[in-house]
């Protein structure tokens, strides 16, 4: 059994000085892809579900989770299981309620959205509550770029903010604006290495990396030795995976068996997990 725990993989790869890699699924197909990719790099990750992809299953959480924890559970290297973005506070209280049962084991909450002092409240009653049910408890106090709503692109977390906002809350780990944004279909964005140094040497716990895709390699590997230890990676496997779906049905229309183009589209999702893993973490 391969199941593990968030903390302690995130703890792992901050006493190396490293970080792991957090994948985000959608279908089946992306938790078999990123578990075949792990593998094939021989290195652990994280198989992350957002609030989205909740709702995109109908709201219903338990069994897309089961999923990833059944697959998880069976993977030849150590994976966890996260909820990520949550800003539904009953869906958080499900997790925090239920997380032994689903099998997960950390919860990003997400009230970056609200002011400050709300932002805080909410979080650290969170963050309290999961800590009773041994959860690994991430944040941002600020929106990350890209999403909705967003502030503007180059918005930056200020350090000291960001170190009084971990100590007012309790969490585990941080999410940081540096330079990186949501959806990115090309990796052209630029990190900001000094900030995420200078955040390192205030903030007392792991850094964590969001809008990953949109940032070159190695970008990436020099964020690992800044001080990143958790990189969110999503977009990236969107766009292998609809690519050889596209390709697929582009070279034959005809076609009407689901499994003939999503098993390249699995096959295209291992691929870049396995290179990211190689390349940022290996490199």
């Amino acid at each position: 059994m391969s199941l593990t725990e968030t903390g302690t993989l995130v703890a792992d790869a901050a006493r190396s000085g490293g970080a792991v890699l957090a994948f985000n699924v959608i279908t089946l197909e992306h938790a078999e892809g990123i578990v075949l990719g792990l593998e094939a790099a021989g290195l652990s990750g994280i198989l992350q579900v957002s609030e989205n992809a909740v709702r995109f299953h109908g709201g219903r959480m338990p069994p897309v989770v089961a999923a990833c924890r059944e697959i998880a559970a069976s993977a030849g290297v150590p994976v966890s299981v996260h909820l990520d973005h949550v800003q539904d506070l009953g869906l958080a209280r499900t997790v925090v309620g239920d997380a032994e049962r689903l099998g997960i084991s950390s919860l990003m909450v997400d009230a970056a959205h609200l002011e400050y002092e709300e932002n805080v409240v909410t979080t650290g009653d969170i963050a309290e509550a999961g800590h009773r049910a041994s959860l690994w408890i991430e944040a941002e106090l600020g929106e990350i770029g890209g999403k909705d709503g967003a502030h503007a692109p180059g918005v930056r977390t200020d350090p000291g903010e960001a170190a009084s906002f971990v100590a007012r809350t309790g969490v585990d780990g941080l999410a940081v604006a540096v330079g990186s944004s949501h959806a990115m279909t090309t990796a052209t964005a630029e990190l900001d290495l000094g900030l995420i140094a200078r955040l390192t040497d205030l903030v007392p716990v792991p850094l964590v990396l969001h809008g990953s895709s949109g940032v070159p390699l190695p970008a990436l590997r020099a964020a690992v030795a800044n001080g990143i230890r958790k990189i969110n990676v999503g977009t990236a496997l969107n766009l292998g995976y609809t690519a050889q779906v596209r390709r697929f049905l582009d070279a034959d229309g005809s076609v009407t068996d689901p499994r003939k183009y999503l098993a390249p589209a699995r096959e295209a999702v291992r691929d870049v997990v396995d290179e990211l893993c190689t390349e940022v973490l290996c490199g």
